[in-house]
């Protein structure tokens, strides 16, 4: 790597909003946003009217490796999340096997991750699962950057779900790491409920689907981890959040203190129920993708930034665990895998509602580095931080063909669909990360951990 380099252009997205800037880059990071060029000694890569934006960063990926790559693994997963503008990666702690829910199997991970011919860098979060209290000070003093848990059944044995009595021993051991806690929050009983008024409906129609997983499971399953998060003093996020029913319930929260932060994804703000076909599988995700009104009253949270940031929620499967061949939308697999398509539909969704690049940035770098703990390093263009970049066309129109698609399997619900924007380049720690498949890359990804935690709390 060059001593020195300068990155310019005409709309450099910094913290300070868009503006021409230069940056000075040296061993890997920024040493200054600059608002004349350099010295002339230093060379420049010039990239004229196409956008900078900082390297994206993604915290909600589902890798699966070890023990599941033939659904996805680390090469794969890290090719697409480079061509889609993604710098940084923070791996789920499920679907791989083991889970991540012990400091050893955080080393398998790693391990694995350390093998693999990553693209971007690469961090991950623990898990929280029944009976595993006593490993999360562990897990923390090995670099998770923080815990996830599922308030209903995962999809997998190995990560069973928690309930109340699981959280009151764990959120005071959290809150004392000074980590977050992440929640899939949909509650059984409403659920159940549903499944029993629906016996035998159709199971092709996206619409029975969207009828078993009824927004009251998220509502109800906000409000517990809201009053738990107040009780204990303990910072958490709600991920995939679908429904706007429960951002009051967060708006209150936050007033009276309460430590919340609250995602959501990329299809959930560019899909509406109304529009998936009887039998279009790839659609699946849980919670489901609901109502066009849903979706805009999503929108409206990121408006009035009650919902931070937006993440993928990769979660890729074979095509068979799709149940393509029947469209059984209770039987496949709930996931979504949009790595490399997510900085292209979320900028398409938030232009058409008058949103710039500079609010895409913050919900996808910025605010998920702050998530992660890793806002030191990562999530935006500033002195001291990676030089992580994204060099971006957004007005670029194409059309998504899944078998293009870095991503393990060509699945997706984005195919046929025509996207703005394009990422013509990425660079890791000033490196240019090679985007097309078996290219060598002047860029190599390590994984990352998250900084040690200031209290050396313990499980009572």
């Amino acid at each position: 790597m060059e001593a020195e380099r300068i990155f310019a252009a005409r709309h450099v997205v910094t913290p300070d909003g868009v503006r021409p800037a230069w940056i000075h880059v040296a061993a890997g990071k920024v040493v200054a946003v600059r608002a004349e060029p350099p010295p002339p000694a230093v060379p420049v890569e010039d990239f004229g009217e196409r956008w900078l934006l900082p390297g994206l960063v993604d915290t909600h990926v589902h890798v699966n490796e070890p023990g599941r790559a033939e659904w996805e693994g680390f090469d794969t997963a890290t090719a697409a999340a480079a061509a889609g503008g993604i710098c940084t990666i923070v791996d789920m702690p499920l679907n791989s096997i083991p889970a991540t829910t012990s400091a050893a199997a955080l080393r398998v991970k790693r391990d694995a991750a350390e093998r693999a011919a990553l693209r971007v860098d690469v961090a991950f979060w623990g898990g929280v699962v029944p009976g595993n209290t006593r490993e999360l000070p562990e897990l923390a003093a090995h670099g998770a950057c923080g815990f996830k848990c599922f308030l209903v059944p995962s999809g997998v044995d190995e990560f069973p779900c928690v309930g109340e009595s699981d959280l009151d021993e764990a959120m005071p051991v959290i809150a004392a790491l000074e980590l977050p806690l992440l929640v899939h929050a949909e509650l059984p009983a409403p659920i159940d409920a549903a499944h029993a008024r629906l016996a035998g409906a159709d199971p092709r129609r996206h619409a029975t689907w969207l009828e078993s997983r009824p927004a009251a499971a998220e509502v109800e399953a906000i409000r517990l981890v809201l009053r738990l998060a107040e009780r204990h003093g303990c910072r958490v996020h709600v991920v995939h959040l679908a429904t706007g029913e429960a951002l009051d319930d967060l708006r209150r929260a936050r007033a009276r203190g309460v430590a919340v932060t609250a995602e959501t994804c990329p299809h959930y703000l560019t899909f509406g129920a109304e529009e998936i076909a009887n039998g279009a599988t790839p659609f699946k995700c849980a919670p489901p993708i609901r109502e066009r009104a849903e979706r805009e009253r999503l929108w409206g949270g990121l408006r009035d930034g009650v919902i931070d940031l937006v993440a993928s929620d990769h979660s890729p499967c074979p095509p068979a665990l799709k149940r393509l061949d029947t469209g059984d939308f209770l039987a496949a697999w709930g996931g979504i895998a949009s790595l490399e398509l997510s900085l292209a539909a979320v900028w398409t969704a938030a232009r058409a509602r008058g949103f710039g690049l500079e609010d895409t940035a913050r919900w996808m770098s910025l605010e998920p580095a702050r998530l992660a703990g890793l806002e030191t390093r990562k999530g935006a263009i500033a002195p001291g931080r990676d030089a992580d970049f994204v060099v971006f066309e957004p007005d670029v129109e194409w059309e998504v063909d899944g078998s293009r698609l870095r991503q393990r399997h060509a699945i997706t619900p984005y195919a046929g669909r025509r996207l703005r924007g394009v990422v013509a380049g990425a660079w890791l720690r000033g490196e240019q990360i090679a985007l097309e498949p078996g290219a060598a890359s002047a860029a190599h990804g390590v994984p990352l951990a998250r900084p040690a935690p200031r209290a050396a709390a313990r499980p009572r």
